[in-house]
């Protein structure tokens, strides 16, 4: 090659060269201002014009001259190629490829361009450092319609999920799905879900296939390979879906299992069982049924178990000659129980007033009450969120506990010992201060500090916690321990936890035992002048009003004030 300065004006286009798109305009920008500033560091390689005269045609750096000229050279250095060189397809694809991705329309007719030269998928592949895979999903391109190809070279490039189904497509369905959603003057935009939308077609997956090579010959299922999907999955899928269940439903009945049977699929994919059939769950037994069935969605083949109800058999019964007569089971007649539902309904009535009344008159020993109060969380009608399960969603679980109450003669019977036991337990499953569902909320600060809980917590010198804290109450914390302050909120927190290795350091708002004041105002909710508990009583929606209160007055204003230093960012 020889190295020659010319005007940039004066060159021509390559007609033949690889980038018919416009690039961005950002990238011509960027390019324009690198040449202003330092010129052409790279000379477009250029050869002369075989249709005569001292014109040259460009090879390789269209985009270098064009943005020359947009900088005002007069002049720029090239590269003339002799008459000799191989200047071949290959070496103009890789060159646009290394200085700004090309256009997917744009590599897509460079690759068919190189394969009408003769290179194979794999050389091209080979040759731009590519994935074969990427080269034979660019080649889908080749099914789609001129129009949209020239739309989509333009910029307007669909999603991948929306260029494979429209690549599946025939060009006959494309054409005429083009002629209702080709961009228009005032809206040059194209809807390309809506194209896709149009040209969709229901896949059925190899995966999804029972049958073999055999019944997918004789039915003549062609295997076409989604080159979008992760290469690491069976991709293929067939658009023939009427071959593909025909082919699953022959499978099927060449290899129904004993005590098998083939039935039907409902709309949503789910088996339609025999008349009086009951599903089975677990593992079938000897005597029950599997049913076989396609799902019509995605035909995949499936089974459920299931039990038909046991045939009453005809007995033999002899009348008084001897003669023998099949008299087939009749089922008795329902009788009427000796209850109605109503009656029930009046019973259960009957018994609560019973039990409110007794529970407010009759003399009671206080063990005996405590015992109650355990069975009573043990009831049908409460559910209490527990803070000592693992599971954030559990309940507390208090009929272990209540059970051990019990005497073998169904009747209350228990020593003091197993009762105090019981007791605990059942607190336990109740009581909480977990920032969850499970949160007792201020009743259960109160009880903490009524047996003195706060000498329980741990050290809570760790770097966990003191992670937690803002820098000025990692500061308060280390100035009331003693411990000098550091320039780092790092190295304050390894201070802290280093000098609390042997002691305890509790953290003042993490104490369980409230402020008076906060305990007077909780229980001047319960306490007030205008509403007694007799009134209470007679009126279940204001106690359901009072009750909300309460649990609203867990969440008091110290808590607000003691958790306003968890709520800032440690650094």
């Amino acid at each position: 090659m020889q190295l020659i300065t010319a005007d940039p004006r004066s060159l021509k286009d390559n007609p033949d060269r690889s980038r018919q798109s416009k690039s961005s305009p950002q990238s011509d920008a960027l390019l324009c201002a690198s040449i202003r500033a330092i010129g052409v560091v790279q000379p477009p390689v250029v050869k002369l014009d075989p249709e005569g005269g001292n014109s040259y045609i460009i090879v390789f750096g269209h985009r270098r001259a064009t943005q020359a000229i947009a900088a005002d050279l007069e002049e720029i250095p090239l590269l003339l190629a002799d008459p000799s060189d191989d200047l071949g397809a290959m070496q103009s694809f890789a060159e646009n490829i290394a200085r700004e991705p090309l256009n997917p329309v744009d590599q897509w007719r460079a690759i068919e361009r190189l394969v009408a030269l003769g290179w194979t998928e794999e050389s091209i592949a080979m040759a731009l450092a590519l994935p074969s895979r990427q080269i034979r999903k660019l080649r889908l391109l080749a099914n789609i319609l001129p129009s949209m190809l020239d739309q989509m070279a333009r910029g307007d490039m669909p999603n991948e999920q929306q260029l494979r189904t429209i690549a599946a497509a025939g060009q006959d369905e494309q054409a005429e799905v083009w002629k209702k959603y080709k961009p228009r003057k005032q809206d040059p935009q194209v809807s390309w879900w809506e194209v896709a939308r149009a040209l969709t077609r229901t896949r059925m997956l190899a995966k999804h296939a029972s049958f073999g090579g055999d019944l997918a010959q004789a039915y003549g299922i062609v295997w076409v390979e989604d080159l979008f999907a992760p290469a690491d999955e069976d991709s293929r899928y067939t658009t023939d879906v009427e071959a593909f269940l025909g082919a699953q439903q022959e499978w099927l009945a060449n290899n129904l299992p004993k005590r098998g049977s083939i039935i039907e699929a409902n709309e949503y994919g789910q088996a339609k069982l025999p008349s009086k059939a009951q599903q089975l769950y677990g593992k079938p037994g000897k005597g029950d049924l599997t049913g076989w069935y396609i799902n019509a969605r995605d035909g995949s083949v499936h089974s459920v178990a299931y039990r038909m109800p046991e045939v009453k058999k005809p007995k033999l019964v002899k009348d008084a000659d001897g003669v023998e007569t099949l008299v087939e089971e009749v089922e008795a007649p329902k009788v009427r129980p000796d209850v109605t539902q109503k009656g029930l309904d009046m019973i259960g009535d009957l018994r609560t007033d019973a039990l409110h009344e007794a529970l407010a008159r009759a003399p009671i020993e206080d063990d005996t009450l405590m015992a109650l109060l355990i069975l009573a969380f043990t009831g049908m009608n409460v559910t209490v969120a527990s803070g000592a399960s693992d599971n954030p969603y559990g309940h507390a679980k208090c009929g272990p506990h209540a059970a051990r109450l019990i005497g073998e003669d169904g009747r209350l019977s228990f020593d003091r010992e197993t009762l105090i036991q019981a007791a605990r337990s059942v607190l336990i499953e109740v009581l909480s201060l977990r920032r969850n569902r499970s949160d007792s909320g201020f009743i259960a600060r109160i009880a903490g500090d009524a047996i003195g809980a706060d000498q329980f917590l741990p050290n809570m010198a760790t770097e966990d916690f003191l992670s937690c804290l803002s820098r000025n109450a990692l500061e308060a914390a280390a100035e009331t321990a003693g411990v000098p302050g550091r320039i780092k909120v790092k190295d304050t927190r390894a201070a802290l936890v280093e000098h609390f290795v042997e002691g305890k350091l509790v953290y003042p708002a993490a104490l369980l035992a409230p402020r008076a004041e906060d305990v007077r105002s909780w229980v001047g909710r319960y306490t007030s002048v205008d509403s007694g508990l007799e009134d209470a009583a007679d009126q279940p929606g204001r106690r359901e009003e009072e009750h909300s209160d309460g649990n609203l007055g867990d969440h008091s204003a110290a808590d607000d004030e003691t958790g306003e230093e968890f709520r800032e960012a440690a650094e």
